[in-house]
């Protein structure tokens, strides 16, 4: 006889009824998860929108690199456009659309610095090639030719040839951490379901609302 315990799936997991979720982030979970069997590539690929100096608006797709309860997490250059806009005015928005699904799901909230652990453990995981492209690269800056940045990845290259690739100091990671996470599906006749979570802040009680299409 098997000791095995049955799974139990929330009930709006095996009914199919999302609206009838009370957890944000179990839903965005088992929605990524469907993602990964069924979009073309990059499932985690996401638009990450944040402002400027001015207050005008960026907007560019990044890879979700982590989700938890605590937030999404994205790595990149600190010093591209994205980090420095992200350091002044540490708030973002995010959207995932999954076209595969007809879903799409949007994320707005404050954002922090990863810890050092965070960063190291995720840039000791990416290809060698990847880590020597982080050092070459002084992203978002202007470049004056191809040949120019393949110069600078071939001497870091040799520079790690035999040796692992350190974390560049000017590398690290970024967690939005979410006040509101809205969930979007496709109806016919765009007669669309549409709930969304908010709280006060990181800490404090979702609530949910449904919401017009």
């Amino acid at each position: 006889m098997s000791d095995t315990v049955p799974i139990q799936h929330p009930s709006w997991l095996t009914s199919g009824d999302f609206t009838a979720a009370e957890d944000p982030f179990a839903l965005f979970d088992a929605w990524l998860a469907q993602a990964s069997e069924t979009e073309p590539r990059d499932p985690t690929a996401m638009t990450l929108a944040t402002v400027d100096a001015d207050g005008l608006p960026n907007a560019r797709m990044v890879l979700l690199k982590g989700a938890d309860a605590r937030g999404f997490v994205f790595f990149t250059n600190l010093g591209s456009q994205k980090g420095q806009e992200l350091d002044a005015q540490p708030k973002a928005a995010l959207v995932f659309h999954w076209k595969s699904l007809n879903k799409q799901v949007r994320v707005r909230g404050a954002v922090e610095r990863v810890s050092d652990e965070e960063a190291d453990t995720y840039f000791a995981s990416r290809p060698k090639q990847a880590q020597i492209g982080a050092w070459a690269s002084k992203q978002s800056s202007p470049l004056e030719s191809r040949l120019a940045f393949e110069k600078a990845i071939a001497i870091t290259a040799a520079k790690y040839a035999i040796s692992s690739v350190p974390r560049p100091p000017f590398w690290s990671g970024f967690r939005i951490v979410p006040i509101a996470i809205e969930f979007w599906q496709d109806r016919p006749f765009r007669l669309h379901d549409r709930i969304v979570f908010k709280r006060d802040a990181d800490g404090t009680p979702w609530s949910k609302t449904r919401l017009y299409p």
